[in-house]
């Protein structure tokens, strides 16, 4: 297969995908549970939480955009801030887990990942939670400890501590204090990932939802909104949002399992009910929906139904091996690299809930593309030898997922979740605050150093921007960037075309804004020289829209562009100044204006000048017959 899954053992901590090819092991019973996650103090926790729903205002939520791709990457990453002043983390998004950890600067044996490690003695705000009752306590009984373990034998073990952690510029929610891990030993899988650790938005007293919600700062809902094939990225909401008025829920029972669930009861294929038992869906921790897992599991039964019901409608199809020979995938070819056209091709599959609603899948939600043969794809769908149903990322691709706490249930709203975070941008820049809001803090400035990436300011003062930027009078005509593509392919010429509209995508400006400058052939590919100019409406690039540009491309590896694309660097960028106008240019139109008018004029007067010059010399010359009057002759003097 393509990449490596490492899946979630079902009572829900994940593995952590990081390799290129998937492991399709069996979902096993955790080494490690942690006694915060108790089912009886969640109960408990869960009641009081309820309770006080009613009884408080409307809050702000944090808008943050998600990275990276589930199947490129093995999972989805956000950038959460930690510290004073804040020090910037991607962390995988993860409703599985419930500790949110990064590594720490004292790690004994931490990998090198994205970012530098956390370092509390930078930060005037960390504090390590002191050894008490309430958490497990490291050897010398002075500081609180986690510690969790995964089924493919990685882990992660660290301190417990406190920090302001803050959310992004995009958010109306205040940074806030919440408890984290900071990382001292990471093995496995964990130290190799890219990532520099997880945030867990699971059920429990550390996770980050139930944190936040527990101080009033956000309501009992959180939502995520996954890119679709190709495209990767998408949204996330820490907070309640109103949903789409077709939003489609199903039931889920916090009392069953620690983690987030679904009454699934039966799946259709082609407009046809699989024929299986209702309670084949409902065996051992039911349906549960972790966006850390790649791909679905279905008990034997059936994942067996599935197989034969989809290999049934795509009889037209070929069917061919999958991308790798260690694994029997299901595999077809014939159906076009299209995306939009693949349901011409594949029939739709439908999940029908407990209170009768249904939930309609795109064959996107169920295939992924084959990397070897062109216009194949493969079932994203295995049999899980557990009698649980498992629904990853690939389930839930370009779907808004609101996972409504409060109520339990969770909803289900098909959109382009690319857009939808254009979307969530523009209206939050646009709505006022809340009258029950509180002001938000200032937001970091961004750092010129090459070891910190923060947060973009809706403003910035000269001296917080990136060195290239051009502070002051000057004004920005146009960002250059080259790009060194490595195509799987020599002989394949990528397109530039819909090269152009990704770029346009992953620097958030318009398709209209980026323009190509240069294109050459070297041996090992091709080097691409694009140019971001300024909107149809404007005369020059703003500094802040200019910063948000330069840290996305100085953050390279976080643009991300389909595999049919090759591997791709970036070689360099440069900021060009808007070049003032001379007179000349600021007038020439009405230089021009001029200069006809009074050519105008001048061959007008000339014209007049020989029509009369005409007349006069017509005068001179009189007609032959005109009589003439006689002229008095003077006497002759004698």
């Amino acid at each position: 297969m393509a990449s490596l899954l490492l899946c979630l053992f079902i009572i829900g901590i994940n593995l952590i995908v990081v390799n290129s090819t998937i492991d399709q092991r069996p979902l096993i019973i955790p080494l490690h549970l942690s006694s915060h996650n108790s089912i009886g103090h969640r109960q408990l926790d869960d009641r009081r939480r309820h309770l006080q729903q009613s009884h408080l205002p409307h809050r702000p939520n944090a808008r943050m955009r998600l990275y990276d791709d589930l199947l490129t990457n093995g999972y989805y990453t956000t950038h959460l801030n930690i510290g004073t002043p804040p020090q910037q983390f991607a962390l995988i998004v993860d409703t599985g887990s419930t500790v949110t950890y990064v590594p720490c600067s004292n790690c004994q044996r931490c990998g090198r990942h994205q970012d530098p490690r956390f370092q509390p003695k930078l930060s005037s705000t960390y504090q390590s939670l002191k050894c008490n009752p309430d958490c497990n306590c490291d050897n010398d009984g002075k500081l609180c400890i986690y510690e969790r373990r995964y089924a493919e034998m990685s882990s992660s073990s660290g301190v417990l501590a406190e920090d302001i952690i803050s959310f992004g510029n995009e958010s109306e929610l205040v940074p806030q204090s919440a408890v984290f891990g900071c990382e001292t030993v990471e093995t496995g899988d964990l130290y190799t990932q890219r990532a520099d650790g997880i945030m867990g938005l699971g059920r429990g007293r550390l996770s980050v939802v139930d944190q936040l919600v527990d101080k009033g700062a956000i309501s009992d809902s959180f939502s995520l909104c996954y890119g679709g094939m190709d495209v990767g990225g998408g949204a996330m909401i820490l907070g309640g949002i109103s949903p789409p008025p077709d939003m489609v829920f199903a039931h889920s029972d916090p009392f069953r399992s620690p983690y987030y669930n679904i009454a699934l009861e039966e799946i259709h294929v082609a407009g046809k009910p699989l024929k299986l038992s209702r309670k084949i869906f409902d065996g051992r921790h039911g349906t549960v929906l972790d966006s850390g897992t790649t791909y679905a599991y279905l008990p034997r039964q059936a994942f067996s139904a599935f197989t034969k019901a989809i290999t049934k409608e795509t009889h037209s199809l070929k069917p061919v091996h999958g991308p790798d020979p260690n694994y029997d995938d299901i595999c077809f070819s014939g159906a076009g690299r299209d995306v939009s056209q693949l349901s011409k091709a594949f029939p739709e599959v439908d999940m029908v809930f407990s209170n009768g609603q249904k939930f309609s899948l795109s064959p996107e939600n169920y295939l992924f593309r084959h990397t070897k043969v062109s216009g194949a794809y493969c079932l994203g769908i295995f049999q899980n030898a557990d009698a649980t149903t498992l629904l990853g990322g690939i389930v839930v691709r370009n779907t808004l997922v609101t996972y409504d706490r409060a109520d339990n249930k969770i909803g289900f709203w098909k959109t382009n979740c690319s857009e939808l975070w254009r979307r969530l941008q523009f209206s939050n820049a646009s709505a006022p605050p809340s009258a029950s809001a509180p002001t938000p803090a200032p937001a970091p400035l961004v750092s010129s150093s090459s070891n910190t990436s923060v947060e973009i300011p809706p403003s910035l003062a000269p001296d917080g921007l990136p060195p290239n930027i051009l502070p002051g009078a000057y004004r920005i005509g146009f960002i250059s960037f080259e790009i060194s593509i490595s195509m799987n392919n020599s002989s394949t010429r990528p397109n530039l075309t819909e090269f152009a509209v990704f770029i346009a995508h992953e620097l958030e400006v318009d398709d209209s804004q980026v323009h190509l400058l240069n294109f050459s052939s070297r041996e090992d590919g091709y080097l691409v020289r694009w140019g971001i100019f300024p909107a149809e409406s404007a005369d020059y690039i703003s500094n802040t829209t200019a910063s948000s540009i330069i840290l996305h491309l100085k953050d390279h590896h976080h643009m991300q562009f389909p595999e049919r694309f090759g591997s791709s660097e970036l070689v360099k960028w440069n900021v060009e100044p808007q070049v003032k106008p001379t007179w000349w240019r600021q007038h020439v139109v009405a230089v021009v204006i001029g200069t006809i008018i009074t050519l105008v004029l001048s061959l007008s007067v000339i014209g007049l000048w020989s029509v009369w010059r005409r007349r006069q010399t017509f005068k001179k010359y009189q007609p032959v017959g005109v009589s003439v009057p006689e002229q008095e002759l003077q006497p002759l003097e004698s």
